[in-house]
């Protein structure tokens, strides 16, 4: 634990507090994307002190909920972490979390890993959509997002990045809580360095941009086709804008959300039967496409 917890910042904007996890020597930090919001500098504050120091956003991944940042100044005093295998991640074992929760700096909650490989929606309007998240009975709370969840190798195994939600209450359910796998951080947090944006993700894409349609009484009825990007799965499909996604593969979509999280469970290169219907025509086409990799 000592390895790590002078490796986990606090991180500030006008609009919210969260945590961070020192990635490199350079003054690199990767955090929620969520936490950053749409600011291009951030508040800084060195773990152990009250030391706080400007840094740049270098890039964001809303689908993965990740950002990196930059330090400005001093970075050769940030310390950074040693980030693990999640591949190795087995279920109870047990595991560290650790952050800023309700402002109260370098806080450590115990717990287990609950479940690997959970794909968890953040909902309250973001597009996030978590894949292959580590589930943690370790108490996750707002601030904690962007830390580190650490087995007992001293490792990041995962970055928490929300708590489950009680039905119907609004409140968080208790021992329920989830981290983005730290070889998805690894990958992410690798591009938007190199290339301030992510080139070729884990994450299978359609090649579409669109939006929930809906008939006159408000009922969802599929996904609407806005663009096509040219030789995406969905062009070779034959899906053009202004059609209707209705499945995918034997999977019936009524929502984008539907639709996000059936490709959620797929990888790019996959080979998928799109079902669609056009131009207003309740007749349903099918096509197949291979799928792309979704990016920034």
């Amino acid at each position: 634990m000592q390895r790590v917890l002078p490796s986990v910042v606090q991180i500030s904007t006008s609009n919210s507090t969260g945590s961070g996890d020192v990635y490199d020597s350079s003054g690199d930090i990767v955090t929620n994307a969520h936490v950053v919001g749409n600011a291009t500098t951030v508040s800084v504050r060195e773990p152990g002190g009250t030391k706080e120091v400007s840094a740049k956003v270098i890039g964001t991944f809303p689908p993965d909920d990740l950002a990196v940042i930059r330090v400005q100044s001093d970075a050769g005093s940030l310390k950074p972490a040693t980030f693990g295998n999640s591949d190795d991640v087995q279920v109870g074992q047990i595991v560290l979390a650790m952050g800023n929760p309700l402002g109260l700096s370098d806080s450590v909650t115990q717990g287990i890993v609950s479940a690997t490989g959970r794909t968890v929606g953040e909902g309250g309007g973001s597009t996030a959509l978590i894949t292959a998240a580590i589930q943690t009975s370790a108490a996750i709370n707002p601030g904690n997002s962007g830390g580190a969840l650490v087995d007992l190798a001293d490792q990041v195994i995962g970055i928490p990045t929300l708590a489950a939600q009680l039905p119907g209450e609004g409140g968080a359910a208790p021992g329920i809580g989830f981290a983005i796998p730290s070889d998805t951080v690894k990958n992410v947090a690798g591009q938007l360095i190199k290339n301030g944006k992510v080139t070729k993700s884990d994450r299978a894409a359609l090649g579409i941009t669109a939006q929930t349609a809906a008939d006159a009484s408000g009922t969802a009825t599929g996904v609407a086709v806005i663009s096509v990007s040219p030789g995406s799965a969905a062009a070779m499909a034959g899906v053009q804008p202004g059609d209707v996604i209705v499945g995918i593969n034997d999977e019936h979509v009524s929502t984008l959300q539907e639709l996000e999280t059936a490709l959620a469970q797929l990888t790019p290169g996959t080979k998928v039967t799109v079902r669609y219907t056009a131009g207003g025509s309740a007749t349903v086409h099918s096509g197949t496409g291979t799928l792309g990799s979704l990016t920034s």
